[in-house]
């Protein structure tokens, strides 16, 4: 009985402790108006196989200064508890001019 309340307390901790994960990429001088445009990139195959196509040159619109962020938000993580049995994935790309 304890070995279980243990590891329930360890899933717990665990579930609690998860962060987001981003990676910026700053494009010439990064963002100068402040204008942003965001998509979701979905994997199948926990992420090793890409389902749709995001591009990051397209949603900056022709601009040559801007941020990429992609990183996973908590929403992605809520997503992907339901898809993630079917092994999909989901994290979010925002281009910001």
């Amino acid at each position: 009985m304890k070995k279980i309340k243990s590891l329930l307390m360890l899933a717990t901790i665990v579930l609690l402790m998860t962060s987001c994960m981003a990676l910026t990429h700053v494009v010439g001088t990064g963002a100068q108006t402040g204008v942003k445009v965001e998509k979701k990139q979905w994997y199948a195959l926990w992420g090793l196989v890409p389902i749709n196509e995001v591009d990051s040159k397209t949603m900056a619109g022709g601009s040559s200064d801007y941020t990429i962020k992609t990183q996973v938000k908590f929403i992605d993580y809520v997503i992907t508890a339901f898809t993630g049995a079917v092994s999909i994935t989901v994290q979010s790309v925002e281009v910001q001019k």
